[in-house]
């Protein structure tokens, strides 16, 4: 009887088919499946992750996507909602220093607490980290009001925004980051170093809410970490607590269609099979999403996606050295030419970027697990423009324009040590994640583009069908996507209880 009793229970619970394996969707379904609900993710690449996958070649491991670790706490309240602690899966780092920044005659060093990166401060502008301390105190105000408070909610009303402490900063949305950094900072590459943290938020610092100098707390606050092994570890541990609630993967499952009936999400379609379920989530791309459905249940058109800034798109190397390189850390920022100007040949005048800043990741530095003996994992990201044209030859010159740069920045030669290369730019983006424009960060966080101004998690259309991911609420980042998925399991169960 008790056994029948169970089957029957099992039977009864609502299913959920979610589409996409990225942060977000792992989140979403974790949340779901402790609330009770039967979920079966659906992704369509051979590993789950989404952007946040893993290449492994010949002993070095990249990450293909984030290599950031900011706002640990947010990867520590996931692991806790679920009796869990971040370090019963993975070993977590804090880097010192954090990060270093290249300009043409100096490199700025961000060490890995406020003190450090107050002296470095004032060897650079004399006096200023007394306008720097009191900059992340206010920083820090404004990331605990907005992770504590304002992105805790789903973008359905515009009264989410007014808090008793939102209300006494409403000027902070009105003003911009770049304004607020400027006021304060004369030196150009103190400010660059302070207007860089918002390209998280994938706009320009002149575009970007004052408020947002949150990211700010989470830079110079709360530090740079790396899991040990790699970003890839954090996807590892989200699915193994995913497993563990009951949560089914299912690779190799590319979405063609998602079936409405009776106004109605009932199933998708993957490879000519039907997968039915109670209610449809998509964490894939938003854009992607609703071409899945018939165009009269669509709720934005192609006209409101095109208007829409997006975050720029990523022309990006892995690189396999077959040597230990010199004068670089983990992370590394080459601010060597214009701000301003590669900014514009993103946003304002979409174009490949005529001299561009660049990244350069070598996690080796700090984790030898991830490169062979006397080796480097070499990882190097330029932000250019979504939508522009892409090609081997286009990627071939940025690539010899970088290399060379980074060899006369860091005094070394380097183009003979590669052993191998690969490259990902926008029709990667474009094939492997089905991104719009082939951007690489979402939908950027501008004023008009914040919390209810984002697309809805819950379609406004279809009954039972729901989005998740950084085109929706919050907005782009990893700790936003865990976030996400949280919001959106959150408004699954209060509109579909068991």
């Amino acid at each position: 009887m008790f056994n029948f009793l169970l089957y029957l229970l099992n039977n009864m619970k609502k299913t959920v088919n979610i589409i996409g394996s990225g942060f977000s969707s792992i989140s979403a379904s974790c949340y779901l499946a402790k609330a009770g609900y039967d979920v079966s993710i659906f992704e369509k690449n051979k590993t789950v992750g989404g952007r946040a996958r893993q290449l492994i070649r010949d002993g070095f491991t990249f990450d293909m996507g984030p290599s950031w670790y900011w706002m640990p706490d947010i990867f520590d309240k996931f692991f806790a909602d679920f009796g869990k602690k971040r370090s019963d899966f993975f070993e977590l780092d804090k880097l010192d220093p954090a990060y270093q920044i290249f300009f043409k005659d100096e490199i700025i060093t961000i060490g890995d607490t406020l003190e450090k990166i107050c002296i470095e401060f004032d060897r650079i502008e004399p006096g200023s980290s007394k306008f720097l301390k009191k900059f992340i105190d206010k920083a820090g105000t404004n990331y605990d009001i907005a992770i504590n408070k304002v992105v805790l909610k789903p973008g359905v009303s515009p009264f989410e925004l007014v808090t008793p402490e939102t209300a006494v900063r409403v000027d902070q949305f009105f003003k911009t980051i770049s304004g607020e950094v400027r006021k304060n900072f004369k030196n150009p590459k103190l400010i660059s170093t302070l207007e860089f943290p918002v390209l998280f938020l994938g706009a320009k610092p002149s575009k970007t809410p004052a408020f947002y100098n949150f990211m700010n707390y989470a830079d110079f606050g709360l530090g740079t970490w790396h899991p040990k092994g790699g970003m890839y570890e954090i996807i590892k541990a989200m699915k193994s607590v995913a497993e563990s609630l009951g949560v089914k993967f299912l690779t190799e499952k590319p979405i063609d269609k998602i079936v409405i009936e009776n106004n109605k999400a009932t199933s998708i379609i993957s490879n000519g099979t039907t997968y039915t379920s109670d209610i449809v989530l998509s964490g894939a791309d938003y854009h992607h999403s609703e071409t899945l459905l018939d165009q009269k249940y669509r709720q934005y058109s192609e006209a409101y996606w095109n208007k829409k800034t997006f975050a720029p798109s990523s022309l990006l190397f892995y690189i396999g050295f077959d040597k230990k390189l010199k004068n670089v850390r983990h992370h590394n920022l080459f601010f060597d030419t214009s701000f301003e100007t590669h900014a514009e040949e993103i946003y304002d005048n979409p174009k490949w970027p005529s001299d561009p800043l660049f990244y350069a990741n070598f996690p080796s530095v700090t984790d030898p697990s991830m490169a062979p003996k006397n080796c480097e994992t070499g990882f190097f990201l330029i932000p250019i423009a979504p939508g522009i044209e892409d090609t081997e030859a286009l990627r071939s010159q940025y690539f010899d324009l970088i290399i060379s740069r980074f060899e006369k920045l860091t005094q070394q030669n380097i183009k003979n040590n590669i052993m191998f290369k690969e490259s990902f730019c926008v029709k990667d983006f474009i094939e492997e994640y089905n991104s719009y424009k082939g951007n690489a960060y979402g939908m950027a966080n501008t004023l008009s583009q914040t919390a209810f101004l984002r697309p809805k998690l819950k379609s406004k259309k279809v009954k039972n069908l729901y989005f998740t991911g950084q085109l929706t609420v919050p907005g782009p980042g990893v700790p936003p996507a865990l976030i996400s998925g949280k919001l959106v399991a959150d408004l699954i169960i209060k509109h579909h209880q068991i």
